[in-house]
């Protein structure tokens, strides 16, 4: 009895170490945010096939084994309207080793498919996925990817500053299909934005934020392993002053929530 009694504070202290243990370091978490509103019909398979492509890409596997920690928590969601917001690899820790099977988890997947394009709700969704990651992570990124610009619920500035607030990184990467006849403009959607400078404008923020920009589908797959390297590794993009850069189209207004899909 009185060796049964002296050993319960060893366990009970062996229990409380246990409990505290801290959360595995990752050098950062990574949300990617993939579209899968009905505008995205014919970039759905482009997208999808881009981000698995990339990470069984030699470059990626080692943007994650050249980092301080040599791992990275990711996790992939779709999003398309207001409630339509799915996780489709939950939060997987990928070091060099593991790269390819987060991809081929990805790739057998089913795709979601919503309606409308909230990208305020979208990111939403994501933020709230940190709360989930279960790891110690170095920076906080939001990889979010689209066709359009947000025609569903908050405003997305609103969002956008909320989550910046919290030191959390928002990436773009605007996908837009050329329209038909003028195998030239994609980065202009049907109703006329410059999705380029909706994205620089309304939707990226945070310490080293950027967009990738597209000049069509066939570039899906090196923007995305591009700017996932960037990501992973923590590279300062390219820095582009606006006075230098060209816009066909005024700028856009962010506040404004256009209905479409």
């Amino acid at each position: 009895m009185r060796t049964t009694l002296l050993a319960l504070p060893l366990v009970v202290l062996l229990a409380g170490s246990a409990a505290a243990a801290p959360p595995p370091p990752v050098d950062v978490a990574l949300v990617l945010a993939a579209d899968v509103s009905g505008s995205m019909t014919g970039a759905l398979s482009a997208q999808r096939d881009g981000f698995v492509a990339a990470f069984r890409d030699p470059d990626i596997v080692r943007a994650i084994a050249d980092g301080p920690v040599g791992k990275i928590a990711v996790v992939y969601v779709e999003w398309a309207g207001v409630g339509e917001q799915w996780t489709v690899v939950p939060w997987t820790i990928v070091d060099a080793g593991d790269a390819a099977t987060f991809a081929d988890r990805l790739a057998a997947a089913p795709v979601n498919r919503g309606y409308q394009t909230s990208i305020s709700a979208g990111l939403m969704f994501a933020a709230r996925m940190f709360q989930l990651s279960g790891v110690a992570a170095e920076r906080r990124a939001i990889d979010v990817s689209g066709d359009g610009p947000n025609n569903a619920g908050p405003p997305i500035t609103s969002v956008r500053d909320a989550l910046v607030a919290g030191g959390i990184t928002i990436n773009g990467l605007p996908l837009p299909q050329a329209p038909s006849g003028n195998p030239f403009a994609y980065l202009i959607t049907p109703d006329g934005i410059d999705l380029d400078a909706y994205y620089s404008d309304c939707v990226i923020g945070g310490a080293g934020s950027f967009v990738m920009r597209v000049d069509g589908p066939a570039q899906y797959s090196a923007a995305i392993r591009r700017k996932l390297a960037m990501e992973i590794a923590g590279q300062p993009a390219r820095v582009f002053l606006a006075s230098f850069t060209p816009r066909t189209t005024p700028a856009p207004e962010c506040a404004t929530v256009r209905a479409g899909q």
